[in-house]
């Protein structure tokens, strides 16, 4: 008997009211949410052994049979070990379960079971703690490639198994299927329900294979068609056409040259803006890369078409720092520029007001402050957000709203590689500045130990006397049980207050040293990030929450603690908050982690400056996870693609999406609807995007 996807889980035999409730705690409330929440790994239980066999260290199944007597052994309070011996014909295997004192009943003398977990030993006495195991010929959970589910408290796997496999289709039955049997005939994609029973309970790794194909092939087909009809409904709109102004002129205003990457991504401006078509650009380039000027030049060209631009930072006193940067490049070209947040006081705030609905201001910069009912912008043409990824879409939707189509440029210095950037960023066209203006250092990346702390101190008084400030940024707030029992001086996890009241009265007495972190109040965390900025303080400790930042020329010294705990992309944004000045400026990555993929993380930012490089390594390593808290954006979250393992897959489901929408734009055939509907379904953070 199979299930329909829209039938709730207590439709399945052996699902009551109470493990329906469970289930609802990781949001599977129907057949469909089980049948795709896929396994996050796999098991593979199809090796077996004997006991002198067995290699020490390798997972296998080992049949034996149940030789003594199980007995528990109370070690503590809260420990109990079962303890029992099973045999085959060439050795011993001695099993150990903890604080699982009901198996003493389970297991029966003189009865073969099949064990399965990691050996320990040598010869013909070996030992396995915690195994899987079940009677001999059973076949549940030994002698298959077992899924390996997300949990969440009070779900075992061994539940979500149980409860995936009551929902599988059984062989011979079909399930409405959303991709066009042409298109899966031409693609050579399994059926959907054959799909679901080889991704939840493969018999060899090539079902698995197949089932994988057709799933990540599925959901990034349905993901490119909507990224297709987003492009395709932009460039149906008309936005202002902004012809009044030449490039070339506002190049004369600037006391510095571009890069020719700068150029590049200004030309690609100019372009979209003369075009008719509302432009939905995306600026990437790392920090100090020269992305602002280039924002610049668009503002000029839409102000010297007759229209306003406005540009939203996350925080005031990146706000402010936008200010100051694009009032010095704009105004001797005669662009009226203005600033708006939280703190402008309500007399100021009504005058500019009227001067907005006069025409004359030609450039708002403000944080979302500017999104508020009180602020109209008659022509708005061009709007701009800073770290895009900081708003959440309602916020840049309502911007927008302002206007009649306007040109839409984001600025980001995260770099993030080009399939990453689709999903991210949806439908906009990417412009890459990936070089920086002369006279830049770069910056020194070290890798150093604990051990070498009191050097590394050494090296901010060194900075310091010098004239210039320091980040020490930590990943954690306060102080937990694990770190209290820790060693002074070489914390595992170092706290922000914590570590920054140590330093202020034990390390660096005489120095300023000041701390801020994320759950700090706004006004209180931008004032410390203000008297930085001033240089009123030498040492500022802080949480990543100086990622994305003020630009404080004077700072030179960015010391990570801890580090193995950050992303790659995180630790070069980090890097990026320092060597914006004339000055040499170095990073110290203090990480005392073993692990391979740490070390082979923190060697490879040592090893280079590239943000795209290290935004490759970073999606190789970690997978795409999410990198910026994808809710954020509007895009629906991949269930079983990976963007770094699935490129191929990416290529040929994009180009299939172009070809279909190439014959059925309006996915108007009887065999195209479904897509609609799924497509429509799966964008519905934002519906009227298809309208």
């Amino acid at each position: 008997m199979s299930f329909l996807p829209e039938e709730p889980v207590t439709a399945l035999p052996g699902i009551g009211p109470a493990r329906a409730e469970k289930l609802a705690g990781l949001g599977l409330t129907t057949v469909g949410d089980l049948l795709t929440w896929y396994p996050r790994d796999y098991e593979d239980r199809t090796r077996y052994s004997t006991i002198a066999g067995a290699e020490p260290g390798a997972s296998v199944c080992i049949p034996a049979m149940v030789a003594t007597q199980p007995y528990t052994a109370h070690i503590r309070k809260g420990l109990d070990l079962v303890k029992v011996k099973a045999v085959d014909d060439l050795g011993v295997l001695e099993i150990t379960f903890f604080n699982q004192s009901y198996l003493r009943t389970a297991l029966h003398v003189g009865e073969t079971y099949v064990f399965f977990g990691r050996t320990e030993g040598e010869g013909r006495r070996k030992r396995m703690t915690n195994p899987a195991f079940e009677p001999q010929g059973v076949g549940h959970v030994t002698g298959r490639i077992v899924p390996i589910y997300p949990l969440t408290e009070g779900i075992s796997n061994n539940l979500l198994t149980d409860s995936i496999r009551r929902a599988l289709p059984e062989p011979g039955t079909a399930l409405p299927d959303p991709l066009p049997d042409s298109l899966r005939a031409e693609h050579e994609l399994i059926d959907l329900a054959t799909a679901y029973r080889w991704i939840h309970a493969p018999e060899s790794w090539e079902q698995l294979e197949a089932a994988r194909r057709r799933l990540v092939f599925e959901e990034l087909f349905f993901l490119s068609i909507g990224l297709c009809r987003l492009k395709g409904r932009r460039d149906r709109a008309q936005g202002p056409v902004c012809r009044g102004g030449r490039l070339e002129d506002y190049l004369t205003y600037l006391p510095f040259s571009f890069t020719a990457a700068q150029r590049r991504a200004a030309e690609d401006c100019a372009r979209d803006l003369a075009s008719g078509v509302p432009m939905n650009r995306l600026i990437q380039g790392d920090v100090g890369s020269g992305k602002t000027a280039v924002a610049a030049a668009a503002v000029y060209l839409t102000a010297k078409s007759g229209y306003q631009s406005a540009l939203m930072a996350p925080t005031e006193i990146l706000a402010e720092q936008h200010f100051r940067t694009l009032s010095e490049l704009l105004e001797p070209a005669g662009i009226r520029v203005a600033l708006l947040t939280g703190s402008t006081r309500v007399r100021a705030r009504r005058d500019l007001n009227e001067r907005l609905a006069l025409g004359m201001v030609d450039l708002l910069i403000g944080t979302h402050a500017l999104i508020s009912e009180q602020v109209t912008i008659p022509d708005l043409g061009l709007v701009i957000t800073d770290e895009q990824h900081r708003f959440g879409v309602n916020q840049r939707a309502a911007l927008t709203a302002k206007g009649e189509h306007p040109h839409v440029l984001v600025m980001s210095a995260t770099p993030i590689p080009r399939t990453l950037a689709l999903m991210i960023y949806g439908d906009l066209d990417v412009s890459v500045i990936d070089e920086l203006p002369p006279g830049r250092q770069p910056v020194e990346t070290f890798r150093v130990h604990t051990d070498k702390r009191q050097r590394m101190y050494g090296f901010v008084r060194k900075q310091v006397e010098e004239g210039h400030q320091v980040y020490i940024v930590c990943p954690s707030v306060e102080e937990t049980p694990e770190q209290e029992a820790q060693l002074p001086g070489a914390p595992e996890l170092q706290s922000v207050t914590e570590y920054a009241k140590t330093l202020q009265t034990k390390v660096f007495p005489d120095l300023r040293v000041d701390y801020v972190h994320g759950k700090m109040k706004p006004k209180a965390k931008e004032a410390v990030m203000a008297a930085f900025a001033a240089g009123e303080l030498d040492i500022l400790v802080s949480t990543t929450v100086i990622e994305v930042g003020v630009d404080v020329a004077n700072a030179t010294l960015m010391i990570v603690e801890n580090a193995e705990r950050f992303g790659l992309s995180q630790l070069h944004q980090l890097r990026g908050r320092v060597g914006r000045g004339s000055a040499k400026s170095w990073c110290v990555l203090v990480s005392d982690a073993r692990g391979e993929t740490a070390q082979t993380r923190l060697k490879a930012l040592c090893s280079t400056n590239d943000g795209f490089l290290i935004a490759e390594e970073d999606l190789k390593l970690r997978g795409p996870g999410d990198f910026f808290g994808s809710r954020q954006h509007g895009l629906p979250q991949l269930k079983v693609a990976d963007l770094a393992g699935d490129t191929r897959v990416l290529q040929e489901a994009q180009q299939a999406a172009r070809e279909l929408l190439a014959r059925d734009p309006d996915l108007e055939e009887p065999e195209n609807r479904p897509v609609k509907a799924r497509v429509i379904a799966l964008f519905e953070d934002s519906p009227d995007i298809f309208n």
